[in-house]
């Protein structure tokens, strides 16, 4: 009976004093950023350590890191990278999944790896057969020091296909660039999906039309989709049936859509969502 109450006092004693501790700010907080670049989801999760009047990356008793040494790239249990598809990591190959962001500072380059295993601060346990890939980027000279260590998924390109892994701390920067493709993807789901909901099938011609696909099946799609009931009257659908056209370089046939859709945007009792100005202006690029 009496290790019993023991026991319990001594559970007592752990939940207090798990209750009582003071909450204080951590010298490295954490960090996370995520991006969606064509279909796959990007996120970087890290601790971001200060600058705080130190010297961080060079040669010698004076630096934080010295050039040349295997560096966790942050503070605690290090950086962790995410990829919901296969992607191109500075043109490599690198499977779906969850790495470690380790690298090693230069003056002139940095190289960084992504690890298949998760080792934390510990760089013992670094090994170059558990890395997926390894990139060597341009060291950048920041002109603003950055006081705390920043990670971000920036330069996103136009048509979704790439973007860099953007890293800052003081006045050091590198960007890893990553490349995705999403064509097979889309292409399944046209394929799926269009059987399903014939809706779809404007869907699939924007997409082969912005993607420079097969303009012939994407004006099929759409005279597909515009026969159907009263599709005809939405406009929007038209217009963009005036572009592939005008796409295809049949210009009398786009001119002619387009103005059926200006005028049938005229026309709608909820206004003309700005396609009176894309019809008049597709039609001028046409003259």
């Amino acid at each position: 009976m009496k290790r019993i109450t023991n026991l319990i006092a001594l559970c007592v004693l752990i939940t207090f004093s798990a209750q009582a501790q003071i909450a204080t700010p951590q010298p490295s907080p954490a960090g996370s950023v995520s991006s969606t670049v064509g279909l796959t989801d990007i996120s970087i999760e890290y601790f971001r350590p200060g600058v705080k009047g130190r010297k961080l990356f060079g040669t010698g008793d004076g630096y934080l890191e010295q050039y040349g040494k295997v560096w966790r790239t942050g503070a605690n249990g290090g950086t962790i990278i995410s990829f919901s598809t296969d992607v191109k990591f500075a043109g490599q190959d690198v499977k779906a999944g969850e790495y470690q962001i380790v690298s090693i500072p230069g003056a002139d380059e940095w190289q960084v790896m992504l690890h298949t295993e998760m080792i934390g601060g510990n760089m013992s346990n670094y090994k170059e057969e558990n890395v997926a890939a390894k990139a060597t980027v341009k060291a950048m000279s920041l002109d603003n020091s950055v006081e705390r260590m920043t990670f971000q998924i920036s330069d996103i390109s136009a048509d979704n296909t790439s973007a860099n892994i953007h890293f800052a701390w003081g006045n050091a920067s590198f960007k890893v660039p990553v490349t995705v493709d999403f064509h097979e993807a889309v292409m399944a789901d046209i394929a799926a999906k269009t059987q399903v909901n014939p809706s779809n099938y404007t869907a699939a011609a924007v997409y082969y039309l912005e993607s420079g696909q097969d303009l012939e099946q994407a004006l099929k799609w759409m005279d597909m989709y515009l026969a159907v009931g009263q599709n005809s009257g939405q406009f929007w659908h038209v217009h963009t049936k005036a572009r592939i056209l005008a796409k295809m370089g049949k210009k009398k046939e786009a001119i002619a859509t387009a103005e059926d859709s200006m005028e049938k945007a005229k026309n709608w009792a909820n206004g003309d969502f700005g396609y009176i100005k894309r019809n008049e202006d597709l039609i001028s690029s046409l003259k």
